[in-house]
């Protein structure tokens, strides 16, 4: 088992080194995230979130508020590559958060909100570059949610039961 192992390992690092060595397998644009970084860094590091806000009758709503959320999280180190992100899409927002849990670090999060750019930008990109992890179960459930929102289906009791029945899928 160990000699297969370490011969799949050989294998595999010298598939690597002769792909390096091709002349195409550079970037054209120095620093410029590529469609299958992206897919790859929100299959690890991204989020497809909905957030539940129930009426604020202080303010004069009477309505479940339906927030959608695309968001890449990483450490304060990491801003850089958040900018790159930003740039990437070349909408949405990064902004620092502070945590406050032990044994973590603070963050900075790029997050795109708009319902507009969720519906124009962020869908038919991953529909087109389809992710690889759990989270295109999420992605899906998202897409589901984001219509229903558009369409204020949260208007309505059933709109809203439907909405909650599929964002408690999410994460699981």
């Amino acid at each position: 088992m160990y000699m297969k192992q370490s011969m799949d390992t050989g294998s595999q690092l010298s598939h690597s080194i002769a792909l390096f060595h091709k002349k195409n397998a550079r970037r054209t644009k120095p620093g410029a995230l590529s469609a299958d970084y992206i897919v790859g860094l929100t299959d690890g590091e991204g989020s497809f979130t909905v957030f539940l806000n129930p009426p604020n009758e202080k303010h004069g709503s009477i309505n479940y508020r339906v927030q959608c959320r695309y968001y890449i999280k990483m450490r304060e180190d990491d801003l850089p590559l958040l900018e790159k992100v930003q740039k990437f899409w070349g909408c949405g927002r990064t902004y620092f958060q502070r945590e406050y849990r032990e044994n973590q670090r603070d963050n900075y999060r790029f997050e795109i909100f708009n319902y507009d750019l969720l519906k124009r930008v962020v869908v038919p990109f991953f529909k087109r570059h389809p992710l690889e992890s759990k989270r295109i179960k999420d992605f899906e459930l998202f897409c589901q949610i984001l219509d229903l929102a558009i369409a204020k289906a949260h208007h309505t009791k059933s709109g809203l039961k439907k909405i909650m029945k599929l964002k408690s899928k999410m994460h699981a």
